[in-house]
């Protein structure tokens, strides 16, 4: 009995801990994916930033400040798609670890399930 109930202990220990590393796994992917994007986008942005900055200082006249701001605007616009770009990825990317979690969560549901059922199937067949 003692036995019986190590085997059992043993199988759920080694079931959970797998799934436990594979959810590990799907939420350190999905963060990594996440992570990676922002860092591009913020690469991008400190890019065209510099880039504004810089035609900034060279700015002598009126007419160049006139331009100036038209880029500003522009600079600032395509900034704010950009971040909402980047937030419809970051909304993806999360949604499909969550879907990944989901699917696994729903894995270890069913072997638990069958993991009971298989001692009262066999206890069935036994008493037969």
């Amino acid at each position: 009995m003692t036995q019986q109930f190590n085997n059992q202990l043993f199988a759920f220990t080694k079931q959970f801990t797998d799934s436990a590393f594979k959810a590990q796994s799907l939420a350190l992917k999905g963060l990594e994916t996440v992570a990676e994007l922002q860092l591009k986008a913020l690469e991008e942005q400190s890019r065209v930033s510099a880039q504004f900055v810089a035609e900034a200082m060279e700015t002598r006249d009126m007419d160049g400040l006139r331009s100036l701001w038209e880029k500003g605007s522009s600079l600032s616009r395509e900034n704010a798609e950009r971040a909402v770009a980047v937030s419809q990825e970051v909304i993806a990317v999360t949604q499909k670890t969550a879907e990944s979690l989901n699917a696994l969560v729903q894995e270890q549901r069913q072997a638990a399930n069958d993991a009971v059922a298989a001692p009262v199937a066999a206890k069935k067949a036994s008493a037969k």
